[in-house]
């Protein structure tokens, strides 16, 4: 089993920087993936960014050059730097651990980012 712990979300006015963590624990395997995912009020889960197993990012049209993404060497962690955030993010933001050997994937409960105007 894997549990995720995301922290470091709160209430943030419009241009300003969060950066959220992501902590994995559990049987983890080192081949792995991490995500972060985010969900709007009224609307679908959406991917925000990927970071694989190469430490390969690959950002949302909509958050690049604004979020960065980051992962220790132990590959437990993860983290999403937020900068010159807009209203628009607002959003709870998910991470997820996929393992490539077993597929299993696995979610945290995620952490919320107001963005006021």
């Amino acid at each position: 089993q894997v549990q995720l712990v995301e922290s470091g979300g709160g209430l943030v006015q419009a241009g300003g920087s969060l950066r959220l963590s992501c902590a994995a624990s559990g049987s983890i395997s080192s081949a792995n993936s991490m995500a972060w995912y985010r969900q709007a009020p009224g609307k679908q889960r959406e991917l925000v960014a990927t970071n694989t197993n190469g430490d390969n990012t690959v950002y949302a049209g909509s958050v690049k050059g604004r979020f960065t993404v980051s992962r220790d060497n132990a590959r437990t962690t993860m983290y999403l730097q937020m900068n010159n955030l807009k209203p628009e993010d607002t959003a709870v933001y998910y991470c997820k651990m996929f393992f490539y050997v077993s597929r299993l994937e696995y979610w945290g409960k995620g952490t919320l980012v107001t963005v006021s105007s």
